[in-house]
């Protein structure tokens, strides 16, 4: 991978991208006027919204020109961890307040699909209960991070007949209970990688029922070890890994001076080593809303992270393409089998915007 940071280091940066940014709101391509209403659940498209911005030349390769990111659903109160199910070609994704899933698709539109999907206890509390990121394992299962269980969980039934059926794979490191595992993602030797902010707290980082004094990012590892690879992120968030299986993509979602990814090398024995800043989005994120959270790497390198604006479009090399730009917190994304859609979570909607990626 280029090592752009000089770029990004560079006083040229944020005279580029500053300049880019004014110009999206004064010239970029219009959007449309139509929005989704409460409770859509239509498999039709409401109406596209939003704009793109486009840095580099290259972005017309992966965004074609004209595509504008489209409402398929809304009326949720924060969703998250979008994933697709290649073998019933749907797409499933977490409401975290809600404590629920749900799914939709072309044919049938918005249903339900599993709830309670991260907090199982009958003692009521607040905050964000319910799942976040959402993944397959090498057996096509589906594992959950769970954050008011506060652990990484498998579902145990068939992705065709979901059940609020658990297993909890991991829940503590020393003894101690995470935080609210956040998001995830499989090493190609099975390694399970992902990230414990406090956001699934009741109190947050104020909460009284947390154990550890830090957020972290933690291996899992085949025999059921946990390790805790970095302590050193404030709001680890979003992570993906390369497809040459060497690099480790952590988003940092602290807002302001805190909106960053972060690289890691990823050693033999699976620890992180040679950490870099990846990219620093806090220029952005002093006029943008939102901050580096979920994020989708494709197998041609390609990356999809959320961040200020919306989501933030990576070549393989690191080079920042441009933004979909959709006019809401964007919390996560990712694309269907075929790469013909871009599916974003951005508050309280589901999104898309056409790929130039199919063949």
């Amino acid at each position: 991978m280029k090592n752009i940071d000089k770029m990004r280091k560079n006083w040229l940066y944020p005279l580029l991208i500053g300049p880019a940014l004014l110009f999206l709101f004064l010239q970029m391509e219009d959007a449309g006027s139509d929005h989704a209403q409460p409770g859509f659940q239509s498999p039709l498209t409401v109406g596209t919204t939003g704009s793109v911005l486009r840095l580099d030349p290259a972005m017309d390769q992966v965004i074609p020109k004209g595509a504008l990111p489209e409402i398929i659903a809304d009326g949720f109160v924060w969703s998250e961890g979008p994933l697709w199910l290649p073998d019933q070609d749907i797409l499933i994704f977490s409401d975290v307040p809600q404590n629920s899933i749900f799914q939709w698709s072309e044919k049938d539109g918005l249903k339900l699909y599993l709830k309670p999907s991260g907090y199982t206890s009958e003692i009521p509390r607040g905050g964000e209960t319910g799942s976040n990121g959402l993944l397959l394992n090498e057996r096509g299962q589906l594992v959950l991070c769970q954050h008011g269980d506060r652990r990484m969980a498998l579902m145990n039934a068939p992705l065709s007949s979901p059940e609020p059926n658990f297993i909890t794979l991991a829940d503590r490191w020393e003894g101690k209970r995470f935080n609210s595992p956040n998001d995830a993602v499989y090493a190609r030797n099975g390694d399970l990688y992902f990230t414990d902010p406090a956001y699934g707290l009741e109190k947050r980082y104020q909460d009284p029922a947390r154990e550890m004094n830090f957020t972290g990012v933690f291996r899992l590892g085949k025999d059921g070890s946990v390790s805790l690879l970095t302590d050193q992120l404030g709001a680890p968030n979003g992570i993906g890994i390369m497809p040459d299986g060497k690099t480790l993509i952590v988003s940092n979602s602290g807002g302001g001076a805190q909106s960053f990814w972060m690289a890691y090398e990823v050693s033999r024995d699976g620890s992180l080593i040679n950490e870099r800043r990846f990219c620093d989005a806090s220029a952005a994120a002093d006029t943008l809303s939102g901050s580096p959270d979920g994020l989708e790497i494709c197998p041609d390198g390609t990356m999809f992270a959320t961040g200020p604006g919306g989501v933030w479009v990576f070549d393989r090399e690191g080079t920042h393409l441009g933004i979909v730009m959709t006019g809401q917190p964007t919390s996560n994304c990712t694309v269907d089998s075929d790469q013909q859609y871009l599916y974003m979570t951005a508050n309280m909607y589901l999104m898309r915007i056409r790929l130039n990626h199919a063949d």
